[in-house]
């Protein structure tokens, strides 16, 4: 491994953990945020660079690290500001799962392709754990109709605030409101809606709902797929509430609300840390042909953010081997469902 991998958003629990395990691995850490006496907190002995985002990105352009893991949200926001900033030869991989800042990546594929840079969005849990079964079950197959991809995170509550970036980062899936693939065309949907009743290999019942995602985009470009849906555990299983989703993005979106609503989410505490809510997180797969063949599968993993963390330090580390390729890509699609794997999940038998 060569070169220094920069981690923006050090202090926040997935950075905190990426350092930390970057350093096992043995790779040449930088730490950037905004407080060096967090930084210092988190890795004491690491290089840091401190300032706001603009600031480091100015030191970005400048440097030029081997690679850069972006972990501060709203990505909608940040990845195509810190995407850009990255010299010819820097790649950058982040842990976002915002539609729109997919769709932002994406257009930026020829000028990173012609800069000699990997662009890397979706390495945590929801993109990569869907992407990855889902090319898992399409291998050798032809191209399918239908496509259904379920993200089911499980995921532990730390106490403190819930912070501006995670709320930010709600906030701005609000605001993209509900996507679905039909035609082949990315299309405006009811947000929560094509809610389904799961059952996880776990015997856990769960209800998962449609949301404008990552997992839709990549789901999308994995498969080429006419009619895709990406759905999530995250979306509310009260119908009630699902139903009141697209008014709520509605009223987000008049002048100053995003705002207010991001600062006000931001300053919600929870004092108690709470335990994961079940034993496995899980990525499904729900695949249709034209001959009206059907096949499913599960992809299993441990709770969500570490395999988060797990996922987006295994892209880095093959990034800054030079193995990766120039262009922008979700991590299954660069570099295999394989990947996966390597993070730590296990397949399950599909039908």
């Amino acid at each position: 491994m060569t070169g220094e991998i920069w981690v923006l958003g050090a202090t926040g629990r997935v950075g905190q953990e990426a350092v930390a395990r970057l350093r096992k691995a043995g790779a040449e850490v930088v730490v950037a945020g905004r407080s060096r006496e967090r930084l210092a907190q988190v890795s004491p002995d690491a290089r840091a660079v401190t300032g706001s985002l603009d600031e480091v990105c100015a030191r970005l352009t400048t440097e030029a690290p081997a690679v850069v893991i972006n972990t501060v949200g709203p990505f909608t926001v940040t990845a195509p500001r810190v995407a850009r900033a990255c010299p010819p030869g820097t790649h950058y991989v982040d842990v976002g799962a915002e539609l729109s800042a997919f769709e932002l990546l994406h257009d930026m594929d020829r000028e990173a392709a012609a800069t000699g840079r990997t662009l890397v969005c979706g390495a945590g849990f929801g993109v990569l754990a869907t992407e990855s079964i889902l090319l898992h079950l399409l291998a050798g197959e032809e191209k399918p109709s239908r496509v259904r991809v379920d993200a089911i995170a499980s995921v532990a509550i730390e106490p403190g605030a819930l912070g501006e970036a995670l709320a930010a980062t709600i906030v701005h899936a609000l605001l993209d409101g509900g996507r679905e693939v039909r035609q082949g065309r990315l299309t405006r949907a009811r947000a929560g809606g094509a809610a389904e009743r799961l059952t996880t290999p776990d015997g856990d019942v769960v209800t998962t709902a449609a949301l404008g995602s990552g997992e839709l985009f990549a789901a999308w470009r994995a498969s080429g797929a006419p009619s895709v849906i990406g759905a999530s555990a995250l979306a509310p299983a009260n119908p009630v509430v699902r139903a009141a989703l697209p008014v709520i993005g509605g009223v987000l979106r008049l002048p100053g609300l995003a705002g207010f609503a991001t600062r006000r989410l931001a300053r919600i505490t929870t004092t108690t840390a709470k335990e994961r809510p079940r034993r496995s997180s899980w990525g499904r797969a729900r695949v249709e042909w034209e001959s009206g063949r059907v096949r499913e599968g599960w992809l299993r993993t441990g709770e969500g953010m570490t395999f988060t963390v797990d996922a987006v330090t295994e892209v880095a580390q093959r990034l800054a081997r030079g193995e990766g390729r120039p262009g922008t890509f979700t991590p299954a699609r660069l570099f295999g469902p394989e990947v996966a794997l390597a993070a730590g999940a296990e397949f399950m038998a599909g039908d």
